[in-house]
């Protein structure tokens, strides 16, 4: 099982910006153009136009909703 995400934020280590993708497919970019982030509270992506040092993760996730041993994910 996967963590639940709570916050699906990153910070833009050029210009500053703090985006934060709040649903499925809501692709947002800083102003600069360096980042991007999307997958609201269903996945994490990140997108950087030199590598993970461009972003810091400010994402919160918890622990995943425990289901019956029978049920399937």
């Amino acid at each position: 099982m996967r963590a639940r995400i709570i916050r699906n934020v990153i910070r833009c280590n050029h210009c500053g910006d703090v985006i934060e993708s709040t649903y499925r497919h809501d692709f947002k970019t800083c102003r600069c153009g360096c980042v991007s982030v999307d997958g609201g509270h269903d996945y994490l992506r990140r997108c950087s136009l030199y590598g993970p040092d461009d972003y810091t993760d400010l994402s919160e996730t918890a622990a995943p909703d425990r289901k019956n041993e029978y049920e399937e994910e």
